[in-house]
């Protein structure tokens, strides 16, 4: 797909290093070093949530074996830069293609994820004849942190929903001079990305997820539809609803809950549970990976601004999409189930399932994640 648009920038852009003080790095070793573990549950398994002997053996490491500077050299390979959208700091990585016509994407990550999410498919997605792909499938990659995130801090007001990081998106992206480009997301990512497609700006080519998420209304004929597939994913979701505590915390006193993070970094390991998939043995992510995302809320303190949004869109009125949108269906995933999703998006334009990966699709399999997301904007093409 080839879009034709130029790289002048209309905001006041300034690049932008990862560079984390080394007083911070001390304090996080010395409050790693003082952790006062829980008690044990009877058995300590995952059944009642996150286990004292995966803090220990995770905390270990983290200690002796895990590199911060390791990890921050590899977010650096790529260009950072900071901006202001309507008073709103944003952090992003802008990542442009050597082809001229590439399809701009912008990229939105996951909860309790961050911009650290797509490391892995910059480099597929704008450079795909180094990993075997076409040129004509290249594109120009922006991955913003939502704001209270990551580097988009401090938050300049309150109220952030989906609704409005989607239209702080569209700002960012024309501002960069892309008069016309894409979306993915996972989780948070994918709200984000299916509001730009209710919003469906001039030039807008379509929103690619990870989750539609839609339920059941009551209505008995809405099950009519269901096939295998969808019961087991309402199964599913119903598992999930047994193990999704946090969603309720940070829905209803999510400043109470970020206390406890903000002051304790292992809290916020065993709190950010869903890296490891409550433990039921799915997760493909290493240890690094997970602690280089949790170093990262620790380290920008950003626990409060990323359990907030919860809160902002329990008031949220649901609306129907009819923008483009297509997904796709990681087999350890929430699972979305079509029926519902249909009625709520009314331009599906394409549906596929993948038989290995989960929430953290872009990290636990980035070369198959690239891969949808190129079949993708083929298809809107």
């Amino acid at each position: 797909m080839t879009t034709n648009q130029q790289p002048t920038t209309t905001l006041d852009v300034r690049p932008f290093k990862v560079d984390i003080p080394q007083a911070d790095l001390d304090d996080l070793q010395a409050r790693l070093a003082n952790t006062r573990f829980p008690a044990e549950a009877p058995g300590d398994t995952w059944d009642l949530g996150t286990p004292v002997s995966y803090l220990r053996d995770t905390v270990d490491h983290w200690l002796t074996s895990f590199d911060w500077r390791e990890q921050e050299a590899r977010m650096n390979e790529f260009p950072h830069f900071l901006t202001e959208v309507d008073g709103q700091t944003i952090h992003f990585i802008h990542v442009r293609s050597q082809h001229e016509n590439a399809t701009p994407v912008v990229l939105t990550h996951t909860y309790p994820g961050s911009f650290v999410d797509f490391l892995d498919v910059i480099g597929p997605l704008t450079d795909p004849e180094a990993y075997g792909g076409s040129a004509e499938d290249a594109f120009h990659v922006v991955v913003p942190s939502m704001p209270g995130m990551g580097f988009s801090t401090p938050v300049a007001d309150g109220g952030w929903t989906m609704e409005r990081v989607a239209g702080t998106w569209d700002k960012l992206m024309r501002g960069l001079g892309y008069a016309s480009y894409g979306a993915h997301g996972s989780d948070n990512g994918a709200m984000v990305s299916r509001e730009l497609a209710i919003l469906n700006p001039e030039g807008f080519l379509g929103a690619h997820v990870l989750q539609l998420f839609a339920f059941p209304s009551g209505d008995p004929a809405e099950f009519e539809k269901m096939g295998p597939s969808d019961y087991a994913a309402l199964e599913f979701a119903g598992w999930f609803q047994t193990v999704n505590g946090f969603s309720h915390m940070n829905g209803s006193r999510p400043q109470t809950i970020a206390a406890a993070l903000s002051d304790s970094p292992v809290g916020q390991l065993a709190y950010n549970e869903l890296f490891e998939n409550f433990g039921n043995g799915t997760g493909l992510m290493t240890r690094d990976q997970v602690l280089t995302q949790v170093s990262l809320y620790w380290l920008t303190n950003t626990a409060a601004g990323a359990v907030r949004y919860y809160h902002a869109e329990k008031n949220v009125e649901a609306r129907v999409n009819e923008g483009p949108i297509g997904i796709t269906v990681f087999a350890d995933d929430f699972k979305s189930m079509r029926p519902f999703a249909e009625r709520d998006n009314t331009n599906i334009v394409s549906w596929t399932e993948q038989p290995r990966g989960g929430h953290f699709a872009s990290i636990e399999v980035p070369d198959v994640l690239a891969e949808e997301i190129r079949a993708f904007y083929r298809k809107e093409a």
